[in-house]
């Protein structure tokens, strides 16, 4: 039945789920409710710095996670989810800094005095993400008791980025053996997936960068990187690649469609959230989990499959 200090947890979507992936905040959303999970919002959330404020200040990037956590801790939680690799990441880097780096620890102490609220002190609050979640808060033996549209007959190659599991210093609760995930071969996705009823094909580079980052600055790698994890994912047999970060989401989606306007390269599988395919087994229809937002439009296939 899984854990319950899991079951109530802060929540912090960050800025992509309030923007380009909405798609994911509202399908993580209703997969809670669904579950019976509740996620408390973070009061007055801030920016966790993503990769523009850490390229300029690591240390002011540091503060800005930090300040979430203070929040959460005010708040009377001591985890924190965040389902976005990119916010996810910044919160576990800034919680290994401020155990490490004693010049983070003073920027952090002077910046939180400035702003008003409590220092923020390492240990406090436990990062996690929605993987992590489900996995331990309802766990794959309720998910696939839960299951009342099987994803049965849908291939589906498994894709978290490189945010995930890079650095591995910054997630020690990783590498644990039997039952924690694994940095270098990530399961946890996978595990709710097949406990969904989907067929996992073998896919080599489930943590390959798609070039998030450098979307804008440099397209043309971006799009050769995306396209390299689209046509690996085909000939694996994929019909899906799952997500789980927004930036990673919208980079395939939208290097797909560039690498056929720009490069003639032309792929067919269909990119979604795994949480917008885990609502769906669990009966939820596709609008619910936000499945007309999506650029990749995937309705024909669930329609072929008998999910939409």
């Amino acid at each position: 039945m899984g854990e319950q200090k899991y079951k109530k947890v802060a929540y912090y979507p960050g800025c992509a789920l309030e923007s380009s992936g909405h798609a994911y905040n509202a399908s993580t959303k209703a997969v809670g409710k669904e579950l019976g999970l509740d996620l408390v919002e973070i009061d007055n959330w801030n920016c966790c710095g993503a990769m523009e404020v850490k390229n300029i200040d690591p240390k002011i990037q540091t503060y800005l996670s930090a300040r979430n956590l203070s929040i959460t801790e005010e708040m009377g939680f001591d985890t924190v989810m965040a389902p976005c690799n990119g916010c996810y990441h910044n919160l576990k880097k800034a919680e290994y800094d401020l155990s490490h780096d004693a010049k983070s620890v003073e920027v952090n102490d002077r910046l939180s005095q400035k702003a008003g609220h409590k220092t923020y002190e390492p240990g406090k609050v436990e990062t996690i993400h929605a993987l992590d979640w489900l996995k331990h808060a309802v766990g794959e033996e309720e998910i696939a008791r839960r299951v009342k549209n099987s994803l049965k007959g849908l291939k589906v190659a498994n894709y978290y980025g490189c945010m995930y599991t890079r650095p591995r210093h910054i997630f020690p609760e990783k590498d644990k053996g039997p039952g924690s995930e694994s940095t270098a071969k990530p399961h946890f996705m996978d595990d709710i997936l097949a406990a969904a009823g989907a067929q996992n094909v073998d896919f080599p580079l489930k943590t390959a960068c798609c070039g998030g980052a450098h979307s804008l600055s440099d397209s043309d790698t971006s799009t050769k990187l995306v396209l390299n994890i689209l046509t690996t994912a085909e000939a694996c047999g994929a019909d899906v690649i799952a997500t789980e970060c927004p930036t990673c989401h919208t980079g395939l989606e939208m290097h797909q469609i560039r690498a056929e306007k720009v490069m003639g390269r032309k792929t067919h599988v269909k990119i979604l959230y795994f949480t917008q395919l885990l609502g769906m087994a669990l009966g939820l229809s596709p609008n619910k989990v936000a499945v007309q937002e999506n650029f990749s439009d995937a309705r024909p296939l669930l329609k072929e499959k008998g999910l939409a």
